[in-house]
């Protein structure tokens, strides 16, 4: 029997922590820097036109949490059930097939982290020419992944710090930033109290519109399900960390959105896209966009070293199953996967050096929601299906709470089939060569004495 066609390996790691590992903190810390990038810094613009509703804006994006959340409870179930590092990976080869879980492991390990972190990259040389004029974008993207990168490959403990450092800095300054606006920016006339006429713009089109991208926003809230496999108390750990992670997430966005209305007229932010740089030049004058770009400039480096962690767990785990991906599970001294970090370093700098991460991000968008839909989907199928099967942690809110991520989650893959159907359609043909891969794979017999899982 091959590896694939005996399905993921079982999880054969602790449950109960030895301190090496990664603790709650640190991985609730992974999801808040995987989650805060740019969205909340260019989204406003384009929703306060449509909406000019103080009170609808911030409804908006309390129901983009929600929905989060609701996504959170049942990742939290399927983690604690298989705590098994890989995310969609895990998941949807335990919950329908180990062809899908392939399907999924082949769409994250190949471009959907590499493309997320040259975006990132990318937008954080820009955002460092923004403060110190004349700096070179492109070495300056290349220069922050491939510092990043190193941290990783030195292991666990250091990355540990490195990452929970770089997102209490991030959390930090935004925390400064509300403060100042609160305190130093001038008050506009916009309520944040329901007014006549609210109605109207929460049961509009443009609100609907506007939650897809707030979704988007919002997405990387799973992301300590990457690396279940490494933390110490995964059973326990893992739905703190989610929910602690995206509540955070929640107040801060809800507190940005609500200090840029706060500081700065309306007309100035309505069809911006900086509109942090615009919220900041309205709240400490000509030095403001310097500041926001600062700002924005570290977080975007723990958003880096969060996708640099959690995107090579995929490949690992996949080669820890596949005979032909077996180089990608070997460790270094430290406990690195070596290979998987060199191997999303080289495709995020291919992304960056050809410019091609925005056109790939677009065309995988498509493919991210349908595993994410139907790895929640997974919550309810195995309640109907192996409803005896051991469950340390139980959705909370089951099953109106998978029944609204999957309605809000459909309504944002029938928006991309609509809107950008080529796109969509692309991102449909990169899962089918994923297929076509592991059906190569799958032939392929596992050498004798070969251990499936290492964690």
């Amino acid at each position: 029997m091959t590896a694939s066609d005996a399905g993921p390996a079982p999880w054969t790691g602790r449950l109960t922590g030895s301190g090496s590992g990664v603790s709650v903190l640190v991985a609730t810390a992974i999801v808040v820097a995987d989650m805060i990038g740019v969205g909340v810094f260019t989204s406003l613009g384009f929703q306060v036109k449509d909406i000019p509703s103080g009170f609808s804006i911030l409804l908006l994006w309390t129901v983009g949490g929600i929905v989060a959340l609701c996504g959170v409870f049942s990742y939290s179930e399927l983690g604690a059930m298989f705590p098994r590092s890989s995310g969609e990976y895990n998941f949807l080869g335990r919950a329908y097939h180990p062809a899908f879980g392939f399907l999924a492991g082949w769409v994250s390990a190949t471009v959907g982290f590499a493309a997320p972190v040259a975006l990132a990259a990318m937008a954080f040389g820009e955002y460092a020419k923004s403060v110190v004029p004349g700096l070179p974008p492109i070495p300056l993207a290349i220069g922050v992944v491939w510092l990043v990168s190193l941290v990783q490959l030195t292991g666990v403990k250091h990355s540990s710090t490195f990452q929970l450092v770089a997102t209490i800095l991030k959390v930090l300054l935004i925390v400064a930033f509300l403060v100042a606006g609160f305190i130093i920016g001038t008050p506009q006339p916009i309520a944040f109290t329901p007014q006549p006429g609210d109605l109207a713009h929460i049961v509009s089109a443009p609100f609907a519109i506007g939650l897809v991208f707030v979704m988007y926003s919002f997405s990387g809230w799973n992301a300590a399900t990457y690396i279940i496999g490494e933390m110490n108390m995964p059973q326990r750990d893992l739905p703190r960390a989610l929910l602690a992670g995206t509540l955070i997430v929640l107040v801060l966005y809800v507190a940005l959105n609500a200090v840029f209305l706060y500081s700065t007229p309306v007309n100035a932010l309505a069809g911006q896209l900086d509109v942090a740089s615009v919220a900041g030049t309205a709240i400490f004058g000509s030095l403001g966009g310097r500041i926001v770009g600062a700002m924005i400039c570290f977080g975007l480096i723990s958003s880096i070293s969060a996708m640099m962690w959690i995107g090579p767990r995929v490949m690992m785990t996949m080669g820890e199953d596949i005979p032909a991906l077996r180089v990608f599970s070997k460790r270094s001294v430290s406990g690195a996967p070596a290979y998987a970090i060199l191997f999303q370093l080289a495709v995020a700098n291919l992304l960056l050096f050809t410019r091609s991460f925005e056109a790939v991000l677009d065309f995988i968008q498509f493919a991210l929601l349908f595993c994410s839909f139907f790895t929640v989907a997974g919550v309810i199928k195995l309640r109907i299906t192996d409803p005896d099967l051991p469950r340390p942690y139980r959705a909370w809110g089951y099953p109106f709470t998978p029944l609204v991520f999957l309605l809000v989650t459909g309504f944002m893959m029938y928006y991309l089939l609509t809107e950008r159907l080529v796109q969509s359609l692309s991102g449909m043909l990169v899962m089918l060569a994923g297929l076509l891969i592991y059906a190569v794979f799958r032939r392929r017999p596992v050498a004798a004495g070969t251990s499936h899982n290492r964690e």
